[in-house]
């Protein structure tokens, strides 16, 4: 728990005492920060460059412009848009051993990682002191530590994304699982239309990736969820492309027209509920 409580001192957009809000608000001056937010920062850019640019903790501004920082949603005009993008861009960000700059106006936000990260650290503080079967959960991210005590794997409920009830059950052992969707937060604007918070750094729009919900299973936390996002960025074809490049990650995937694509590790790790058991599976990569 105090762990926790000290990267959320750290790491919070909001709190005025994180470095998280330091960086933000050295209108382009040099910012020294702890080890651990110099790791995290540089996690993040080394996954902005793996996965394109699909993940970008530059994002932060005009994730305010659309008012999911602040809970006043609006769709921005074309303009503030266009404004708020130029200060958009992970490879702005200029990280020298624990030295942080960005340039004025630009707000980095560590929410796609930050709480993969902490259950990292939480899990293997767990497993050092002698925890061999156990579960740690914080907000869509969860880890499983061993099995059950019973011996057999642990189950988890992976939500089904639009009706908000149980989709299928997942057995996994020693991993951590990661759900990221639209869903979770998203308004709809005047024009009708619903806005997932989950935006597209190449146009700062909400992603239109022709997914509802991208789970990945692996063994890192801090991975898992950056990538969760990165996917529901990419979509299907690119998470696929990315998938055969990099080993050691499965993914369950479900689309808007409501298909499953499945790794071919998760193959027979993941059983449909009853309600569900008519929905088309196809499996992801070879």
């Amino acid at each position: 728990e105090q762990d926790l409580k000290k990267m959320e001192a750290l790491w919070s957009v909001t709190d005025e005492n994180s470095e998280i809000y330091s960086i933000n608000h050295a209108d382009g001056m040099p910012v020294e920060v702890e080890d651990m937010t110099a790791d995290l920062l540089q996690f993040a850019l080394t996954m902005s460059r793996q996965t394109d640019g699909a993940l970008d903790m530059t994002l932060y501004p005009v994730l305010t412009a659309w008012g999911f920082t602040t809970g006043s949603h609006q769709v921005p005009s074309d303009e503030t848009l266009a404004q708020k993008m130029r200060l958009v861009g992970y490879d702005k960000v200029s990280l020298s051993g624990s030295t942080v700059t960005l340039r004025p106006g630009m707000e980095i936000d560590l929410g796609a990682v930050a709480k993969g990260y902490a259950c990292d650290i939480i899990t293997n503080n767990l497993k050092a002191n002698g925890v061999t079967s156990g579960i740690v959960s914080l907000g869509g991210n969860i880890q499983v530590i061993g099995k059950k005590p019973d011996g057999s794997d642990w189950q988890i409920s992976i939500e089904h994304p639009q009706n908000g009830d149980s989709l299928g059950m997942l057995s996994a052992a020693n991993a951590s699982v990661v759900t990221s969707g639209a869903y979770e937060r998203y308004f709809t604007g005047e024009d009708g239309k619903r806005y997932g918070h989950i935006l597209d750094p190449a146009t700062g729009q909400p992603a239109q990736s022709g997914l509802a919900s991208v789970t990945v299973v692996g063994q890192e936390g801090k991975l898992c969820d950056a990538l969760a996002t990165a996917f529901f960025v990419m979509g299907l074809e690119k998470t696929q492309v990315y998938l055969e490049e990099h080993s050691g990650i499965e993914a369950l995937i479900m689309t808007e027209q409501g298909e499953i694509y499945l790794t071919a590790g998760l193959k027979d790790k993941f059983t449909l509920n009853q309600p569900y058991q008519h929905i088309p599976v196809y499996a992801l990569k070879p």
